[in-house]
């Protein structure tokens, strides 16, 4: 009997940069199929190391000429609300990995504002959420994702959100300010879990043994307030594609080696 397809799946890699290179792959064979008969692929982006060794593989990758970016829309789960030049902007940092390297329209890349736009922190949530309205749905005021990508902090953060904060709580908006971030930069946009879990792929990338005991408590089913990595969950799919000392603390029957 085959797996049920809303199960959660960890595939498993030997160190981050075959990591990196095998989500690449997948993610290129993900887009071409969604692409292929027209349709548009909406695509929300993680920061981190991860979250651009990804994005510099998919740039490398000798497929990624043949899809038809102008068909491609990237959004961020979340994003630091500093200056637009910023290197801790995700933005940027996707930008010189891959969206600058690809033949993409320039409105398919729907940035957060930063923080020398002109807006404050609460506005450039807003004006994130009047965009993702832009392409909603009559159920819901965001696209759905064919692949939300997410990183996954120690203490099991995903996005910005954070650990028994508010902001794990929100389900009426798409995005969200976030102050005082327990993680600096102290400001930031992220989005809400609905969004997330409107997405019809969650690929959540992790690395290092550091992340062993998240990885752990999401598999385990734990209250998503205190751990928000428990409660995202994409609607056909839910994948955790990680390192061998982040699967340290996995059940080998978790293991799914054919994915």
């Amino acid at each position: 009997m085959g797996r049920d397809s809303s199960e959660k799946r960890v595939v498993v890699v030997s160190d981050p940069a075959a990591l990196a290179q095998r989500v690449a792959d997948r993610f290129l064979v993900r887009v071409r199929a969604r692409t292929a008969d027209g349709r548009l692929a909406h695509i929300a982006l993680t920061g981190g190391s991860m979250g651009a060794a990804v994005l510099r593989a998919v740039a490398q990758h000798p497929n990624a000429a043949g899809i038809d970016w102008s068909l491609v829309h990237f959004w961020w789960g979340d994003e630091r609300f500093v200056p637009a030049a910023d290197a801790e902007r995700n933005a940027l940092q996707a930008r010189t990995a891959l969206l600058d390297h690809i033949d993409i329209p320039a409105e398919n890349i729907h940035e957060v504002a930063a923080s020398d736009s002109g807006l404050s922190l609460d506005a450039a949530a807003e004006a994130y959420a009047a965009d993702l309205a832009r392409f909603g749905t009559p159920e819901q005021a965001w696209p759905s994702f064919a692949v939300c990508f997410l990183g996954v902090g120690p203490d099991a953060h995903i996005a910005s959100l954070f650990p028994d904060r508010d902001e794990i709580l929100v389900t009426d908006v798409a995005a969200v300010p976030v102050r005082n971030s327990p993680k600096p930069p102290p400001e930031r946009v992220t989005l809400t879990r609905p969004v997330i879990n409107a997405s019809k792929r969650v690929w959540l990338v992790l690395t290092g043994a550091e992340k062993a005991s998240a990885l752990g408590l999401a598999l385990a089913g734990a209250n998503y307030t205190s751990v928000p990595v428990a409660g995202a969950k994409g609607r056909k799919r839910t994948v955790f594609f990680v390192d061998e000392a982040a699967a340290s603390k996995v059940e080998p029957d978790l293991i799914d080696a054919a994915y």
